[in-house]
Formats: C-alpha cells, sequence, structure tokens
C-alpha cells in the first residue's frame, strides 16, 4: 500500500515556501505521494447566494503541473498525484505534453488523475463544451495514451484528429499511470475499461465500499484486463476519532484491496470525512504527523 498526503492549499495558500515546506515535510516523513486539487475558475459568491462554499474565488489553487514541476525541484523521490484534473475542460494534447513533462521532470513520479467535473461556469471560461465532458473525455484518454506510447500518431476521432505527429518528451516508462476520479457507474466502467486505478471518496468502510469494488473488479475482468492490478485509491482524515480509529479504518482497506490511502486533512463529505478544525500549515503538519505515526507499524 501507498500513503499520500493532499496538499490542503485552500486553507494554507500558494506561497512558495509553504508548499516547499509541505511537501519536504510529508517526504521526510514516509509519505509516498503529493495529491493536489485543480480548479481553474472559482465563481464570485456575492453575486450567487445560493452557490454554496464549493469552488469559491476565495479559493487558491495552483496549476496542479505548474504546481509539481516546481515540487519535483524541492524533494528527492515522493510522488505526485492529480486528485483530480477536470480534463473535459482542456485540450488533451496539451494535457498529454503537460503530464509527459512533469513525468520527466519528476523522473517517473507523476500519476495522472482524471475527473469530468461538476462546475459548468468553469467550462463557460476556457470555451469547452459542458454537456458532452463524459463521452469527450473517454476519446481524450484514448488520445493521450496514444500519444504518450509512441513519437508519431495518427488519430481519428469525434473530437479529436492528428495525422502522423507527436510530443516530446514522452514521458519516462512510454506512459503515465492514468485514474479516474467520480462514482456513477460509467466511471467504474472507464476505469474498468482504459484506467490504472479508482479515486473513490463517496463510501465510508463498510459494505457499500466493498460492493463497488467488486463492481470494478467484474467490469475490469470483462475488458480482459486483470483485476488484481487495478488501483483503488480512498481518501481519510484525522478531523474525527482517534488513533485507534484510524488504525482499524486502514485495516479494513488494506483487506479489502484498497492500494493508495490518501490523507486529506482539508475535505469535508458526509459524515464519514471530517476536516480537521486548524488551518495553519503547523495544524496540517501535526495532523500528517500522528496519523503517519498511527499507521505506521500497519504499512
Amino acid at each position: 500500500m501507498q500513503i499520500g498526503v493532499n496538499i490542503p492549499m485552500p486553507d494554507i495558500g500558494g506561497d512558495p515556501a509553504i508548499v516547499r515546506d509541505f511537501a519536504q515535510a510529508a517526504e521526510d516523513m514516509g509519505f509516498d505521494y503529493i495529491g493536489a486539487a485543480d480548479h481553474v475558475i472559482g465563481v464570485n459568491v456575492e453575486n450567487r447566494p445560493d452557490w454554496g462554499e464549493r469552488n469559491t474565488s476565495a479559493d487558491l489553487f495552483h496549476d496542479a503541473f505548474v504546481l509539481f514541476g516546481f515540487l519535483s525541484a524541492c524533494t528527492k523521490a515522493i510522488g505526485f498525484s492529480t486528485q483530480v484534473l477536470i480534463l473535459a475542460q482542456r485540450q488533451a494534447a496539451l494535457v498529454a505534453k503537460q503530464a509527459a513533462c512533469v513525468d520527466v521532470l519528476s523522473g517517473g513520479r507523476f500519476r495522472l488523475g482524471v475527473g469530468v467535473g461538476w462546475n459548468g461556469e468553469e467550462f463557460v471560461a476556457l470555451n469547452e463544451d459542458f454537456t458532452n465532458r463524459g463521452r469527450r473525455s473517454e476519446e481524450q484518454v484514448q488520445f493521450m495514451q496514444a500519444l504518450w506510447a509512441e513519437p508519431h500518431v495518427t488519430f481519428d476521432g469525434t473530437w479529436h484528429k492528428i495525422n502522423d505527429a507527436g510530443i516530446n518528451p514522452l514521458p519516462v516508462g512510454g506512459t503515465i499511470p492514468l485514474w479516474f476520479g467520480g462514482h456513477e457507474d460509467v466511471t467504474l466502467r472507464r476505469t474498468a475499461k482504459w484506467g490504472d486505478g479508482w479515486i473513490m471518496l463517496a463510501h465510508p468502510a463498510g459494505d457499500g465500499a466493498l460492493a463497488e469494488f467488486a463492481k470494478l473488479r467484474a467490469y475490469t475482468e470483462a475488458e480482459g484486463r486483470d483485476p488484481g492490478k487495478m488501483g483503488i485509491e480512498i481518501w481519510t482524515s484525522v478531523g474525527a476519532g482517534e488513533p485507534d480509529d484510524w488504525r482499524r479504518e486502514f485495516e479494513f482497506w488494506r483487506d479489502a484491496g484498497v492500494s493508495h490511502i490518501t490523507l486529506n486533512n482539508s475535505y469535508n463529505r458526509g459524515d464519514h470525512h471530517q476536516r480537521i478544525a486548524g488551518t495553519s500549515p503547523a495544524d496540517h503538519m501535526d495532523g500528517m504527523e500522528v496519523y503517519r505515526a498511527a499507521i505506521k507499524d500497519l504499512l
């Protein structure tokens, strides 16, 4: 199993010294990777009283590719993962190029997590179609995987075309691990067909999660692929419970075949994932340290 931590930029800010220190602390504590969320545009909630608290202009998000390019020079071995990149609001060839560059500059430490997004305002600002984002993202993934595999590609899709051309540099290993985030059945089917893993946030440790894992494995086998090689990632937090609770949850996920556990202490979802009370870099460093200490002997 790998243990990662998401960088809480809306909490701690984007000052280069702060994000550098966070990444280096995570590496020194023994975390395997750093995750980063993705949003290009945040709305002005003063003009949207019913919007809620998600993805507003008050939330700081560094561009993930720029962030990981910077952090790859500040660290030695820790990996990087987008959690998740909203693929369909971007040009696929450009994403393939950016991902390959980060992979090369980091020495093969990059994993690309993608999703379809939910905020239509971002798609408007980026001049992309919100209504076909799911179907279009399927083709984007195939297009990017073709670009990563060969120096010259010919591809004639519905939305993407290229005639005997390609990107340079190519990724270190001839491809980049590509994971899907989301919880619709179609997400599981896309993961089974094209992905290396699934990022699952919606279900607490229990029968509901186990049923989804079983479904993903069945879909993967139906695609003629090895379900034993399909990664599964969940998020956890120290915002609720005690070390013994975190250990029991860790053991449940380990026994369920989860391959990646990501500590995200700035995230709320339902009753099963509660953020920590503090928002300072010190609060987040403390949260990372106590979690890593609590589960260290279980790795």
